[in-house]
Order: C-alpha cells, then sequence, then structure tokens
C-alpha cells in the first residue's frame, strides 16, 4: 500500500462508514487534514480490503477506518480514539504535522 507509506496521515475508507467521517472529523479537530482513501470507489478496492482485513486482525467492526500515520499501521477506531484520549495521538502527529495542513 504505497499511498499509506508515500504520505504522513492516510485513512483508509468506505463512504458509507459513519467512524471513518468520525475518526477524519477528530483528526481534522486536531488541526490535520488527513488523505482520505474511499476504497469503495476503487476497482481494485475488494483486494485492498483483504488486506487491510489481514492488518487489522479481521475486527468485528471490519477493515475500516484503517489509520497510517508515516506508513505505519496505526489501527482503527478504537486504538486512535484510545491515543487520542491518553494524548500520544498529537505526539505520533508532530513529526507530520507540517506536510498534513
Amino acid at each position: 500500500m504505497g499511498l499509506a507509506s508515500e504520505n504522513g496521515l492516510v485513512i483508509f475508507s468506505k463512504s458509507s462508514c459513519c467512524m471513518c467521517y468520525a475518526v477524519n472529523m477528530l483528526f481534522q479537530g486536531i488541526g490535520v487534514k488527513p488523505v482520505m482513501y474511499d476504497i469503495d470507489q476503487d476497482p481494485e478496492g475488494r483486494e485492498m480490503e483483504k488486506a487491510l482485513m489481514k492488518l487489522g486482525g479481521a475486527a468485528a467492526a471490519g477493515p475500516v477506518p484503517a489509520v497510517f500515520i508515516g506508513g505505519k499501521f496505526m489501527g482503527s477506531t478504537n486504538e486512535i480514539m484510545s491515543a487520542h484520549l491518553s494524548g500520544q495521538l498529537v505526539q505520533m502527529l508532530k513529526p507530520f504535522h507540517h506536510s498534513m495542513s
């Protein structure tokens, strides 16, 4: 997934996913604008979805949102919200802040 390694903050999502929207709004509230990639709009979306399922351990909520920071898979909604509540999320984003806003 070259897109994830080429950008500071990438969220793989589906256009109908409300949790994807919520995670996007969280990042925007922090002051960063992630690259949003809707896998349901891509002809290779099914393959991407399978790869994300493997990466995320096939969580009950599905493969999206899948958040990458600095090319590293950070998790989905639960992991991102936990990192935000603990204050770690802002720290993780600092190296990439200039390239995302």
